[in-house]
């Protein structure tokens, strides 16, 4: 058992020798456990050096070397669910020496992806799509000839959604050889709420020989085996040969302790989900500047002081409950406060239901998972013109997890949505006030912000919030800059620096057409600043209304350019993407011809 993180790599003598899991099969089985016991010790030491997900890794170490030594992978397909529990896989298969790369540009990324290794069979980032992709590789494989174990990994948490028994409800009618691994935590990110998850809760603590469990998966026409300890190869490796020597459809209950190993993340496995890298302690000290709140922060404060005056408004969130920060309305108002598992779509039809009963629903939802509930915010919150808030987290860039959780689509498939209000504050008063706005709109209405912290509120510039009204923050010549949301302050440097105009548009959706018509009537060059995908975004609604206006005044639309923005810093994404200060006058200068 481990007690803190090494800050010196470990001696690794046996892990060493292995480059790929051929090296491993090599092995005797009485080496394995000493195996997990160093690559336990170097996951350690290489988050700690990097940051990024921990506590799931440390919990499958003994069954990611499991399956790696009885497949014959990558010709066998491993599909890891979500991919939070994906690096000990990475070291073990081939990047050992790239682990001090993960989440940084250029390196390695912290969710499986097929163009980083063959053994990635499948991208992942989002929840409960492993057994349907597993699915498809199983039945590809037997339509190719290939009698060949497909197997997917998927924790309790991700068996919430629906997919996940989309999936099984199909596997069991094809007959396709696939092994569904079961990795039962009793944790997801958040401690796993709903009713599979007192179901496995309370079979594994009522019944060892798990008749429940049993009933539940053969009601799908699977064979079921287990519960089995995930951390006793003498256990694990049988069940896994047993397992893997029959046919068709089937799942094997194995048992696992999220942080297993480290003392701190067994007590916390929400605290310990993910590390901070470790910074060496600095050599003279320094006053400690105050932190400011992060956007999601400021949305938790404002959702419980709301929620104290207000008895009609109900917090949502999709298994979100710490990175949205509901956690103190959680504590407070326990009957209105509804963690829905990872079910996207039930949670915005749900919030739906609660508006026709004249509450008041605040879904706190980030934007990358907002895109799985999309067809239940058109038909059931939208077109029935429903009172409900959506509060999008996370919107545009967010850093290290890169593209599979960058929220880059939102304006573009909720500005297209009649009727909805569109917000996107620029600093933590904005995002108060946009909050109560939307809240106190009769009908659909989002805010979308970023990840990371609050910008400070600009002294002396507050106007009051009016629907469809933006700010002009500084008159100038030439050049009018239209921004919507986080990029303002980059803005605002390039705006004093070359005596520009800047407005901060505040709304997308409804805009604010008198300001635009003034705008290119006395600049030469309209740019418009959106932390979103130009194509469809609010550069879009921009040029769409000039050009219902009849006016020709040149826009130059800046935003996330038309690719996949690979895991980084969010100030190197937004570098690469040109939207800092020195990029954004790059861009206009070009455009201007000087």
């Amino acid at each position: 058992m481990f007690h803190q993180i090494p800050t010196a790599r470990p001696a690794t003598p046996l892990l060493d020798q292995i480059d790929t899991p051929q090296d491993l099969r090599t092995l005797s089985r009485s080496q394995l456990p000493q195996l997990a016991r160093e690559l336990r010790a170097f996951l350690l030491y290489s988050v700690g050096q990097t940051g990024g997900h921990f506590g799931a890794g440390l919990g499958v170490i003994e069954l990611t070397i499991a399956l790696h030594y009885l497949l014959q992978t990558p010709d066998e397909d491993l599909v890891w669910d979500v991919g939070h529990q994906s690096y000990p896989h990475k070291i073990l298969t081939g990047r050992r020496e790239q682990m001090l790369s993960m989440r940084q540009k250029d390196g390695l990324s912290p969710f499986p992806k097929r163009s980083e290794s063959p053994f990635d069979t499948f991208g992942t980032g989002h929840s409960s799509t492993s057994i349907s992709a597993a699915l498809g590789m199983a039945l590809a494989q037997r339509l190719q000839g290939h009698d060949r174990h497909t197997v997917a990994v998927i924790g309790d948490g991700a068996m919430t959604a629906g997919m996940a028994f989309e999936a099984l409800h199909h596997a069991a009618h094809t007959g396709a050889n696939l092994l569904v691994v079961l990795n039962d935590n009793d944790m997801s990110i958040s401690r796993n709420e709903g009713g599979l998850a007192s179901y496995l809760a309370r079979n594994l603590k009522d019944n060892s020989d798990s008749p429940v469990t049993a009933e539940l998966f053969k009601a799908l026409e699977l064979s079921y085996t287990g519960p089995v300890d995930g951390h006793n190869f003498s256990l694990l490796l049988p069940a896994l040969e047993q397992a893997l020597a029959q046919k068709g459809p089937r799942l094997l209950h194995v048992i696992t302790r999220k942080g297993k190993g480290f003392a701190p993340a067994e007590a916390d496995p929400v605290g310990y989900h993910a590390l901070t890298k470790l910074e060496p302690p600095s050599k003279t000290p320094s006053a400690a500047t105050p932190k400011r709140p992060k956007y999601c922060n400021v949305f938790g404060r404002w959702l419980c002081d709301r929620a104290a005056v207000d008895n009609r408004l109900i917090g949502i969130t999709p298994a979100m409950r710490e990175g949205s920060d509901l956690v103190a309305f959680s504590e407070q108002f326990p009957e209105r406060y509804f963690d829905v598992a990872i079910a996207e779509q039930h949670a915005a039809t749900l919030a739906a239901g609660f508006a026709c009963r004249g509450m008041k629903p605040v879904l706190a939802i980030y934007s990358t998972f907002l895109q799985r509930a999309y067809d239940q915010v058109v038909h059931d919150i939208a077109t029935q013109r429903l009172d409900v808030l959506l509060a999008v987290d996370r919107a545009g860039l967010v850093g290290e997890d890169g593209a599979t959780h960058a929220g880059c689509f939102d304006l573009a498939f909720l500005r297209c949505l009649p009727d909805m209000v569109l917000m996107t504050p620029a600093d933590e008063a904005e995002l108060e006030t946009m909050l109560t706005l939307g809240y106190e709109h009769a009908g659909p209405a989002a805010v979308r912000y970023p990840r990371g912290s609050a910008a400070l509120p600009r002294a002396g510039q507050q106007t009051p919030l009016v629907l469809g009204k933006s700010r002009t923050l500084r008159q100038g010549q030439q050049v009018a800059l239209l921004n919507f949301g986080p990029l303002l302050d980059a803005a605002q440097q390039v705006a004093e620096a070359n005596d520009y105009t800047l407005v901060d548009m505040r709304f997308v959706k409804p805009l604010d057409e008198n300001v635009i018509k003034q705008m290119a009537a006395s600049h030469e060059l309209l740019v418009t600043l959106e932390d979103h995908a130009v194509q469809g975004g609010a550069g879009s609604a921009v040029v769409e209304y000039l050009q219902s206006a009849g006016l020709t005044t040149p826009v130059l639309m800046l935003g996330i350019p038309d690719r996949w923005i690979a895991h980084a810093s969010r100030s190197e994404q937004l570098a690469e993407c040109g939207l800092d200060a020195a990029g954004i006058e790059a861009s206009i200068r070009q455009r201007l011809g000087y």
